[in-house]
């Protein structure tokens, strides 16, 4: 079963060809009409489930546009349309989604229910998010450099801020496409030890810098994310924008990095705090190449999980 449930839990290889796949994809698209389906239909006939615990903008519209370009359908759900874990079992939720349809992407909260719903389905099911990881992003990331600077192998990827979910993603990433990567920021906000000890257990070059501009100098690549969730209380919020400030991205920050570095964020932006306008909106910025693509990278990550 082709589950897509996290970068470290996919193989390498298969990582690879589909950032490969999905930019020939994204190829064979140029110049065609946005709502035009791709010359080939994949996934004809087939039907894939959205499941949505947590609200979305980019994951939706890219999951449901890419079904539908390949030639499939999908039927999209919401927490609070489902028994999913209250009313019903995760598990018997799987087995009975698993009858009607041929692939289930989840966003969710817990991990442990991603992998209760995998564990027990008869169909392949993608990570759409967690709060420990968000892969998909990170294969957008990845082919968003790379279609920007060449191979992301051997090079600098920084984070600055918040250790949150889609840097434990790079993170794991790190260790699957070897390039070295650099986390900045305060103590308290540090990514999950366990998945740094992992990563520099599969050979990643993983690295604390406490400092951002020595963090960020030499950088081929900065990243950032936002500082606080939706639900994150007004305390909670002042605690980390207070903790987090020095770890802002603006011009001068990134001017510590290389003169060809990529900046990236994945998107919704809070400007002004994590990162400023004047790098958000700068020459150096790629973050709506970025949106883009988590279309095309989660079109090859469902061919992959359906073997199409």
């Amino acid at each position: 079963m082709n589950h897509f449930l996290d970068i470290d839990r996919t193989d390498p290889a298969a990582l690879r060809a589909m950032l490969d796949q999905a930019a020939a994809m994204k190829a064979a698209r140029a110049g065609r009409p946005r709502g035009a389906r791709d010359d080939e239909q994949p996934l004809q006939g087939r039907m894939v489930a959205l499941i949505f615990e947590k609200p979305s903008t980019r994951t939706r519209v890219s999951f449901d546009v890419g079904v539908r370009q390949m030639g499939g359908e999908s039927l999209v759900l919401s927490g609070g349309e489902m028994q999913l874990g209250h009313g019903e079992s995760i598990a018997d939720t799987a087995r009975v989604l698993s009858r009607y349809v041929d692939l289930v992407m989840i966003r969710t909260f817990q991990e442990a229910a991603l992998h209760d719903l995998a564990a027990h389905a008869s169909v392949p099911v993608i990570n759409g998010l967690t709060d420990r990881s968000h892969p998909c992003q990170i294969m957008a990331d990845l082919l968003t450099y790379e279609e920007h600077r060449g191979p992301v192998t051997g090079r600098k990827v920084v984070w600055a801020g918040d250790g949150n979910n889609v840097c434990a993603s790079f993170i794991q990433a790190a260790a699957a496409f070897g390039f070295a990567f650099t986390f900045t920021g305060p103590e308290a906000h540090e990514p999950d030890p366990e998945i740094v000890a992992a990563a520099r257990g599969r050979g990643a070059r993983i690295e604390i810098e406490r400092d951002p501009q020595t963090a960020v100098a030499g950088a081929d690549l900065v990243v950032t994310d936002t500082w606080v969730s939706m639900h994150d209380g007004a305390e909670s919020r002042a605690a980390r924008h207070a903790a987090l400030s020095p770890y802002r991205v603006n011009e001068a920050l990134m001017a510590r990095a290389r003169p060809d570095a990529l900046f990236m964020h994945c998107l919704p932006a809070h400007r002004g705090e994590e990162a400023t306008d004047a790098v958000l909106d700068g020459p150096q910025s790629v973050i709506f190449d970025e949106a883009e693509n988590r279309l095309h990278a989660q079109k090859a990550i469902m061919r992959w999980c359906l073997d199409v």
